[in-house]
């Protein structure tokens, strides 16, 4: 597939639908590491994250049928929220199939863009199937979050971006999940600039895609809870993003729950940005990675923003 076709593609396609989002340089990180270090602030995104290109993409593949007949997806937020956004634009109707206990400040939101949610089992990958299952009865197509080429295409979007913004790049640190999203970025960028490192970010208590790549394999891996809840969850069963990550990821970093509070911190303390712990996550990746990188152009994706009051004042207090 030319992956750089097809992300310059959905980049005219989706273009008067997102935002371009500002890379910023960070002094405070520039200073500290020796690095010139960008942020590229996503987190600024309609509905507050990048899910919102790969979603906007997809749907604007879709035919009027399709579009009539309404979508489905499954999610723990912001793919939810983005999908149910997109597709409000565009007149068609959005259900999200929900965990049993989602929280409900999320929930919220993705009602708050036109999206009308289900709940279901105890867990996300039971909410995934169930919805899988409901969209094969209904003929409704579904949505998903990485495992679809014109969802990640979508995502690829922010390589564009940052090529035109930031042509120097030496890296970039992007948040894993299920890799859609640096899939997408890395797919564009090494195309442009074979020299780019492209540094996947986990954290420790959920490195899936992780431990994916090194078997060579979709398996299970344990996981425990993390501030970086959007990154959290498994892989599928015949993932494209997998093949994709193992060939395009060039470092990988696992970061502990203490780094990703710090670095939380320390984002909302030196750049006054509230973000979630997957934007957090690669910002404490490259600290713990700054000395490989002094005099280099490094960029942070700082993917979103949905971080629930609650839970964020619960993460100051500790």
């Amino acid at each position: 597939m030319d992956w750089k076709k097809e992300i310059l593609s959905a980049d005219k396609r989706i273009r008067s639908q997102v935002l371009e989002t500002p890379l910023e340089r960070s002094h405070f990180l520039s200073e500290a590491g020796g690095a010139n270090v960008y942020l590229k602030l996503e987190h600024l995104q309609h509905t507050g994250s990048f899910k919102l290109r790969g979603a906007t993409n997809k749907l604007l593949s879709l035919s009027p049928e399709q579009l009539r007949r309404g979508v489905i997806a499954a999610s723990t937020g912001n793919h939810g929220m983005a999908v149910s956004y997109a597709a409000s634009k565009l007149g068609a109707g959005a259900t999200i199939y929900m965990k049993e206990g989602a929280l409900s400040e999320k929930v919220e939101l993705i009602r708050s863009f036109g999206g009308t949610t289900i709940f279901y089992g105890e867990n996300p990958v039971h909410a995934e199937n169930k919805a899988r299952e409901v969209s094969q009865q209904t003929g409704q197509v579904f949505i998903s979050p990485y495992n679809d080429q014109q969802v990640i295409a979508g995502q690829g979007t922010l390589g564009v971006e940052l090529e035109r913004q930031q042509p120097d790049l030496d890296a970039v640190f992007i948040s894993v999940g299920g890799g859609g999203l640096i899939s997408g970025i890395a797919s564009y960028l090494k195309e442009i600039n074979p020299k780019v490192k492209i540094v996947g970010c986990w954290p420790e208590n959920s490195p899936v895609m992780y431990e994916c790549m090194k078997a060579g394999r979709v398996m299970d891996v344990p996981e425990k809870e993390t501030l970086s809840d959007s990154t959290a969850g498994g892989v599928e069963e015949g993932a494209i993003t997998l093949e994709l990550c193992r060939r395009l990821i060039d470092d990988c970093v696992l970061v502990s729950e203490a780094d990703i509070l710090a670095a939380l911190k320390l984002i909302l303390d030196k750049e006054r940005w509230a973000v979630e712990g997957a934007a957090a996550l690669p910002v404490a990746a490259y600290l713990q990675r700054a000395k490989d990188y002094v005099g280099k152009n490094v960029a942070i994706l700082l993917c979103g923003r949905n971080i629930p009051l609650k839970k964020l004042q619960a993460a100051l207090a500790k």
